[in-house]
């Protein structure tokens, strides 16, 4: 079982000495990978629904230092040398997939292949109108914009006609190291499973009931022909707390669960330490 830390730039991670302590904490204790949030605006008393809490608000004030991913990122990759780079999730409609290929692909480069992109479609809609993108079909949009960067990682002279991106003789470079850049559907809808089965290279999504959601991905990579084996599922899950950290580990990976989100703010008191103490209590016993 691969083991996540999720919200990696939240709170005193977002700082560089919150960051630094944090990210090289977690290498050491054998996480394998760092998940950021993200969010361009907090827009005040907005009206779009947060679909992970109850009360259908974001957990977090107006003035909350929110780092902008990808540049998160890239001090996170200068403090470290193994643990794996991801967007947990990256709001895709809201770039444009040009540039977003250059910026993921450099990431990448410089860091020796560690990046992993979860993308999303974002729910919040007064930020589209702030950065003035079309909320509606911004699925759609996702999709295109995957097929457009995958296109500039593959080739150079590329060539690409959609309807929301279109180029041709396109060359961006530095390409990713290992060729491509491993795509994570955020997301926890049928269209989001049946995306990342179409599409993905892996699927997080952000709760309901995982075995339902594997199992639509596992269809829907079959319908298209793909290998369903070959898409990595990322869940997190509060049994992870209970008494029996081991047995909801190997509970989850009976689910079909590759790798498990930690949330980082379980780490925020004397960091380094309880991150130690975590990975050998359950990441080294769970590999």
């Amino acid at each position: 079982m691969k083991f996540g830390l999720g919200f990696a730039n939240i709170m005193s991670f977002a700082t560089q000495p919150g960051l630094t302590e944090m990210a090289q904490g977690a290498e050491a204790a054998g996480f394998e990978s760092l998940w950021t949030v993200e969010h361009v605006i907090y827009p005040d008393g907005y009206a779009s629904k947060y679909p992970y809490d109850p009360s259908g608000k974001m957990m977090m004030a107006t003035d909350t230092p929110l780092p902008d991913p990808l540049i998160w990122l890239s001090f996170v990759a200068a403090v470290t040398t193994r643990i794996r780079l991801a967007t947990g999730i990256l709001i895709l409609p809201q770039r444009n997939p040009v540039v977003l290929a250059k910026s993921v692909a450099t990431l990448d480069e410089i860091s020796g292949g560690r990046v992993e992109l979860g993308v999303g479609v974002g729910w919040l809609e007064e930020e589209f109108n702030a950065l003035g993108i079309p909320f509606a079909r911004r699925g759609a949009r996702t999709e295109e914009y995957i097929g457009a960067m995958r296109a500039l990682w593959d080739n150079d002279n590329a060539e690409f006609h959609g309807e929301f991106a279109d180029f041709a003789n396109a060359s961006v470079n530095p390409k990713p190291t290992n060729g491509r850049v491993p795509i994570h559907i955020g997301g926890h809808s049928r269209i989001a499973a049946e995306r990342a089965g179409r599409i993905g290279d892996g699927f997080f999504p952000g709760n309901g009931d995982i075995l339902e959601l594997v199992d639509i991905v596992n269809q829907a990579a079959a319908a298209a022909d793909r290998d369903p084996s070959s898409i990595e599922i990322t869940y997190g899950d509060a049994s992870i707390f209970g008494d029996d950290p081991l047995g909801a580990v190997q509970e989850l990976a009976d689910k079909g669960v590759d790798r498990v989100i930690i949330p980082s703010y379980m780490f925020l008191s004397d960091t380094t330490a309880a991150l130690a103490a975590f990975g050998e209590s359950v990441i080294a016993p769970s590999n």
